[in-house]
């Protein structure tokens, strides 16, 4: 698994955890499209970004769009939207129309996420559900002890 953040701080934090850092940034699609080639589902969880107001609006408006529409053309088969957090409700509900939307016109398959980030389980438990059902593999998350 990779995680992806704009700055070295965040970086060397996503590796402390176990997964492989990649540096990416969310105002600039492209630094996403690259890391695409060996990922299955892309995460958007951007729910509880803490920028300025139009960076906020531009990552659940056109910097959206514009990666669903670029993802056509890649190896990824399923897109994650975090549709809850501390970023203001009507760009949250904006980028999950867009999702639905992308998901109409392209079929790209998608799961938007309402999940509270703040209560971490129940949040982990929503997207690994999200994650497993986009790869065929729902189910299989309790056999194989996940979601716990």
């Amino acid at each position: 698994m990779r995680g992806t953040s704009r700055n070295h701080a965040g970086l060397a934090r996503i590796e402390s955890a176990g997964l492989e850092p990649a540096e990416a940034d969310p105002d600039r699609p492209g630094t996403i499209l690259e890391l695409a080639a060996d990922v299955t589902v892309v995460h958007w969880l951007l729910g509880s970004a803490d920028r300025e107001p139009e960076a906020i609006a531009a990552i659940h408006g056109p910097r959206l769009e514009r990666l669903l529409e670029k993802l056509v053309d890649s190896p990824v088969r399923g897109f994650v939207y975090e549709a809850a957090g501390s970023v203001p409700r009507d760009r949250l509900e904006q980028g999950a129309a867009i999702v639905d939307a992308a998901a109409a016109r392209w079929r790209i398959p998608v799961r938007v996420v309402n999940a509270d980030p703040g209560r971490f389980e129940p949040w982990l438990a929503a997207m690994l559900e999200a994650t497993l059902s986009l790869t065929g593999a729902a189910g299989s998350a309790s056999a194989a002890g996940w979601g716990k």
